[in-house]
């Protein structure tokens, strides 16, 4: 299943090797990946693929990062993210 992984906050060293880590130990491929940084703000958009009997303990895991990191990372079925987003 495609996932979408939002990351957002304070920039700081290591913010895309955490959350990618994470990710390979899940056994998930990262599809794309487009990140900025706006005045200090790090802000990363990631599509990844990820078999559906691992997706509950990474989106758990991404949460425990976030509070390492100090930072929001929000994760979504595909789906719900497109349906949050239809116009």
């Amino acid at each position: 299943m495609h996932s979408v992984i939002t990351v957002l906050g304070k920039d700081k060293t290591g913010i895309i090797s955490t959350v990618s880590r994470v990710i390979a130990a899940h056994k998930a491929n990262i599809l794309d990946i487009s990140q900025t940084t706006m005045q200090k703000t790090f802000v990363m958009m990631m599509m990844i693929d990820v078999e559906e009997n691992n997706y509950k303990s990474l989106r758990e895991d991404l949460q425990n990062e976030a509070k390492e990191l100090q930072m929001t990372i929000n994760t979504y079925h595909e789906d719900v993210y497109n349906a949050m987003h239809r116009i």
